[in-house]
């Protein structure tokens, strides 16, 4: 039985709530049940040195947690260190393979993935909810005529699929986390193919007929989570 009383291959409640915010060009609240990040798109003229005048753009990610979003307390600073650190570099890998940089332009957009309470699954909520942020921010360039097209080619989400118990189970609250033998994140394009895949066993090795498994779990929870952000942005 799950904490929660969910099926092995049911997500948590999923919410998407748009401009979230007043200023950022783009901004989401999203929940992966007890879990919340705030995802917000911020649009600079400029890009980094290694870009300069090649006609490309750029789209980043920095990842934190707000001080009481856990637990105990955590540092302000922590954002530029660590799990962090390696989080934000996943949001931003995730993010710039589903978007045409050339289309941008030298422009970058960054994508601010703040944790305002954490209970399993951050990384996989703040890129399901920062592509959404995304897709509004390049919204906005339309509108005011700066971008003639999107430079978004697809969608992307992210999902946690584990092994607790001998069980393969999708979307790991923090309790499922803590004692889960195999932990595993995945990024999904729409298109069925995997930007990123992240796992390993905490406890005990997995097989080959797990991992698919734990596979086909993550792709089914992607493809609900497509939906839900198809929602959101009501086919937009």
């Amino acid at each position: 039985m799950r904490p929660d009383n969910r099926a092995v291959d049911s997500l948590r409640p999923v919410t998407i709530e748009r401009n979230y915010t007043r200023y950022a060009e783009g901004s989401v609240l999203i929940a992966f049940g007890h879990t919340r990040v705030l995802c917000t798109a911020s649009l600079e003229d400029k890009v980094p040195p290694f870009l300069r005048d090649t006609g490309s753009g750029w789209v980043t990610a920095e990842y934190g947690m707000l001080p009481r979003s856990a637990h105990g307390r955590i540092q302000r600073d922590a954002v530029k260190k660590g799990r962090a650190l390696e989080i934000s570099r996943l949001i931003g890998r995730s993010l710039r393979c589903i978007t045409n940089l050339a289309a941008l332009g030298e422009r970058q957009i960054t994508l601010d993935c703040d944790v305002i309470q954490a209970d399993g699954g951050t990384r996989t909520a703040a890129i399901t909810g920062a592509y959404v942020a995304l897709h509004d921010a390049c919204a906005k360039l339309i509108r005011e005529g700066i971008l003639q097209q999107s430079p978004i080619a697809g969608q992307c989400a992210a999902v946690s699929v584990g092994i607790v118990n001998g069980e393969p189970l999708l979307d790991l609250c923090y309790d499922e986390d803590s004692v889960a033998d195999v932990d595993m994140n995945l990024v999904m394009r729409e298109d069925g193919r995997f930007i990123e895949v992240q796992g390993s066993a905490e406890g005990e090795a997995f097989s080959r007929d797990m991992m698919n498994t734990m596979f086909d779990l993550a792709e089914k929870g992607a493809r609900e989570l497509f939906a839900l952000q198809q929602k959101a942005l009501g086919n937009e």
